[in-house]
């Protein structure tokens, strides 16, 4: 099980954030635009970093806690998904937050 933590934990991510799309109205899925642009900006320059510090050495990642599926240049398919996740937690975060402030969704 440990070879999946990393993917456990970014499902959790989800799991928990998810739901603020549904019950407090985030409308973060409702602007799949937005979104997109949002995760590249975050996903491009730091998969860049990432393949650049593997390529160099100066970068790895366990063995122990990750599938061992490579998507590109050394890069995990966990970290291309936590480069996902995150980006789309926050968005779900921020904007449970203002529709509870009654700002609606910018």
């Amino acid at each position: 099980m440990d070879r999946f933590q990393y993917l456990a934990v970014m499902a959790a991510c989800v799991a928990i954030t998810l739901p603020l799309e549904f019950v407090l109205g985030a409308r973060v899925w409702r602007r799949p635009g937005r979104l997109v642009r949002s995760i590249a900006a975050v996903a491009i320059p730091f998969l860049v970093w990432d393949v650049i510090a593997i390529a160099r050495g100066h970068w790895t990642f366990s063995e122990r806690y990750t599938t061992g599926w490579i998507v590109a240049a050394g890069v995990p398919v966990e970290e291309v998904t936590f480069f996902a996740v995150i980006p789309v937690c926050a968005l779900l975060t921020l904007g449970a937050v203002r529709r509870m402030r009654g700002e609606g969704s910018r």
